[in-house]
């Protein structure tokens, strides 16, 4: 059986006096490919965050590759896991090269200079996401799919054993959607690295993800491979609305399909 990467026990999160997160607790397995999907509000985002080291909990129990998290330095930490959040930007016309450098900061010494191998690793990176072409061109130059894949290039370039990635499809381009997912199925198979997404596209989730967690009003809802998660009953209870659940032609994973409500009236007519 596959040790946990991570795994995450009594989580209970609250943003002043209003709860966004109960009673969580689960384990992602290492070098696995793992989505939390739900609604919006349900917590995604702050349980990525917890994950991360950026927001922490007083009961909860995370352990991080087997070492509780409150034990890890904020060097070890970036040496362990990396982070690509939502609307990354960057503020100065840093080049492609420049920014995909700066995932080697937590493997500096004191004087924060790169060496030959740092810029080799960053190369590799480059290569790796397919961006390599890229590499002097400045970042608000690029598409906003060509800059998504060079903030993951940026976060593999840190070299961490686990990857966080808070919705990196969201306003991309269908193409530019499945380049991304094609990625992170790459970097798991090939570097063995797990990861760790937040998803709105459930459709996408289930035909790339290895377990699904489903989460609604911030508790967990559901967990398990996409089969398990994705019913016409867990779905339509998290997200209340009406849809249909059927088994995608391209392979052996559910589909969904939403049910407009002119639907519903048309067919309640006849």
């Amino acid at each position: 059986m596959t040790a946990p990467a991570i795994t995450i026990k009594d989580l209970n999160f609250s943003y002043e006096n209003s709860p966004v997160l109960t009673d969580i607790s689960f384990s992602v397995g290492e070098n696995s490919f793992f989505v939390i999907i739900g609604p919006n509000g349900s917590g995604k985002s702050t349980l990525l965050k917890v994950l991360a080291g950026i927001l922490s909990s007083k009961t909860a129990n995370i352990h991080i590759l087997d070492k509780p998290i409150h034990r890890y330095t904020r060097k070890s930490m970036a040496r362990t896991l990396a982070l690509v959040t939502q609307n990354t930007t960057v503020d100065f016309p840093f080049s492609v090269l420049d920014v995909v450098l700066m995932g080697r900061a937590p493997h500096l010494g004191v004087l924060g200079l790169e060496q030959e191998n740092d810029l080799e690793i960053a190369n590799q990176a480059l290569e790796f996401t397919g961006v390599e072409y890229l590499a002097n061109r400045k970042m608000d130059q690029l598409s906003g799919g060509e800059q998504q894949r060079v903030f993951i290039a940026r976060a593999i370039c840190q070299q961490p054993k686990i990857i966080l990635l808070d919705e990196p499809t969201a306003s991309l381009d269908l193409a530019h959607q499945v380049r991304v997912m094609d990625l992170m199925e790459k970097l798991k198979k090939e570097t063995g690295i797990t990861v760790i997404m937040v998803s709105h596209d459930i459709n996408l989730a289930a035909m790339y993800a290895d377990t699904l967690l489903l989460l609604s009003r911030g508790r967990i809802a559901c967990a398990g491979c996409p089969a398990e998660v994705i019913t016409y009953q867990n779905l339509e209870q998290a997200y209340g609305c009406t849809l249909l659940v059927d088994q995608n032609p391209l392979g052996d994973y559910p589909r969904i399909t939403l049910v407009p409500r002119k639907h519903l009236i048309l067919k309640a007519q006849n």
